[in-house]
């Protein structure tokens, strides 16, 4: 009877320090994944995913009336701007969630793409009357008007879907690693399960 208590405490330990060296491992291994995605994110900084290049040939004319109306003086001037345009993503300011309970990234939300205008102007042509001399409020209108512009144009081309494509690109990369470990990535809610499904995300 004692042999048979005896065997049955063995097994006992045996069993409890089995599951508790597994356990003890499978929780230090669920860690250094969570780690691992995480520093994968803090590396992400920011990226520039494309450029371009725009020119834009903008005549401005101002016209002033003076002398009750009796008499215009206008002003006028050739602007040729030529503008190097970049789209990034700030990437490192992702703002997601790792839940190590159920093995999940969640990407909470991405940044709005930055648009940045470097332009460069060249002035023609500058005509302007005594009484209505070009002034520094003339060429910041300038600057503006050209920046709308310039913004139309970018709108209406492909630099944003560009950009758009490259990021999915670079969201795959998490999709890769969480899927490697066994991971799932979520983004709004929604569970990817194959690089298609990055391709019809919204952002």
């Amino acid at each position: 009877m004692r042999k048979l208590l005896y065997i049955l405490i063995l097994v006992m330990v045996v069993l409890f320090g089995y599951r508790y060296v597994f356990n003890d491992k499978d929780k230090t291994t669920l860690q250094e994944n969570s780690a691992l995605i995480q520093e994968q994110i803090r590396n992400v900084s920011k990226l520039v995913v494309t450029e371009g290049h725009f020119s834009q040939v903008f005549t401005y004319k101002n016209s002033k009336a003076i002398f009750a109306n009796l008499v215009n003086v206008e002003k006028k001037a050739l602007v040729v701007v030529n503008a190097d345009v970049t789209v990034s993503y700030d990437l490192s300011q992702i703002e997601y969630e790792v839940d190590e309970a159920s093995k999940t990234l969640k990407i909470l939300s991405i940044p709005k793409e930055e648009i940045n205008i470097s332009p460069d102007f060249e002035y023609y042509d500058i005509t302007a009357d005594y009484l209505n001399p070009f002034k520094a409020e003339d060429y910041n209108k300038i600057k503006d008007k050209v920046r709308a512009q310039l913004m139309k144009k970018i709108e209406a081309s492909n630099l944003k879907s560009n950009a758009q494509n490259r990021l999915i690109s670079e969201l795959s990369k998490f999709y890769i690693l969480t899927s490697s470990l066994g991971w799932t990535l979520q983004y709004e809610g929604n569970s990817i399960k194959s690089s298609d499904d990055l391709q019809n995300i919204k952002l």
